[in-house]
C-alpha cells in the first residue's frame, strides 16, 4: 500500500519507496515496546495516532496490538481516504479513522496511549498530545536528532501541562544489538500525572 498507493496519491515520496521497512515500518515498530503494560485488558486499550498521515505509525501499531482501540486522527481528505483504503485491505476492526484537526479535538477524546511521527516541533506538538491524552497516560512522539534539543526547549511547557516526566528514549536497543535491526527509534516519552490538571486549550506557547 505504501509503494504503491502511497507514493502514487504523494504521501510518501518516490525516493523513499527503496526503504520503506528500515526507515518507515521498522521505525513505526519498534515504539511497540514503549506501550504501557495492561493495554488491552478492560476496558483500558485506546491509542490515538495524532496526524497519522500515511497510517506511521498508527496502522503499524494496529497490526502489531490488534487488541488496542486505534483511532488515526488525521485532517487532510486524501490522507484519510488512504487510511480508509489500507483498514479495509487489511481488515483492521480494531481501528477507527477521524478527519479533524488535533487542536478542535482536545479535551473531547481521551485515549490512554497516544503517538505521533514528523508532525510538529515538540512545543506545538505537547499541547495537542496531551490533551489528548487522558491523565495517567502516556505520550509516544517519535523524534529525530533534535529529540533532546526540543525537549529541554519544551520543558517549562511541559510542566504547565501536567507532564510528570519526560525523557527521550530509543526504542529497540535489544535489537539492534543483536543485530536485526540497523538503528533504534528515537521518541520524546511523556508521562501525565493522575492528579494534575491538563491544560486543556489550544495554547502553543
Amino acid at each position: 500500500m505504501l509503494v504503491g498507493p502511497g507514493v502514487e496519491r504523494g504521501l510518501i515520496g518516490p525516493g523513499e519507496a527503496t526503504r520503506i521497512w528500515d526507515r518507515h515500518l521498522i521505525n513505526s515498530g519498534l515504539i511497540v515496546e514503549l506501550l504501557p503494560g495492561g493495554l488491552g485488558n478492560a476496558e483500558s486499550g485506546s491509542l490515538l495516532d495524532l496526524g497519522s498521515g500515511a497510517g506511521l505509525p498508527g496502522v503499524v501499531l494496529a497490526i502489531l496490538r490488534p487488541d488496542l482501540r486505534v483511532t488515526l486522527l488525521e485532517p487532510m481528505a486524501r490522507r484519510t481516504a488512504f487510511l480508509a483504503d489500507c483498514v479495509s485491505e487489511l481488515d483492521l476492526t480494531n481501528v477507527q479513522i477521524c478527519r479533524v484537526r488535533a487542536e478542535d479535538l482536545v479535551g473531547q477524546v481521551l485515549a490512554d496511549v497516544v503517538t505521533s511521527r514528523a508532525v510538529a516541533r515538540l512545543d506545538r506538538l505537547a499541547p495537542w498530545s496531551v490533551g489528548l491524552c487522558r491523565p495517567g497516560g502516556v505520550v509516544l512522539a517519535i523524534k529525530g536528532a533534535s529529540a533532546a534539543k526540543e525537549l529541554e526547549e519544551a520543558r517549562p511547557l511541559l510542566n504547565r501541562l501536567g507532564v510528570t516526566h519526560a525523557e527521550v528514549v530509543r526504542a529497540g536497543q535489544d535489537l539492534v544489538a543483536s543485530g536485526l535491526v540497523e538503528q533504534p527509534t528515537t521518541v520524546v516519552k511523556l508521562a501525565l500525572g493522575t492528579g494534575a490538571k491538563v491544560m486543556r486549550g489550544r495554547s502553543r506557547d
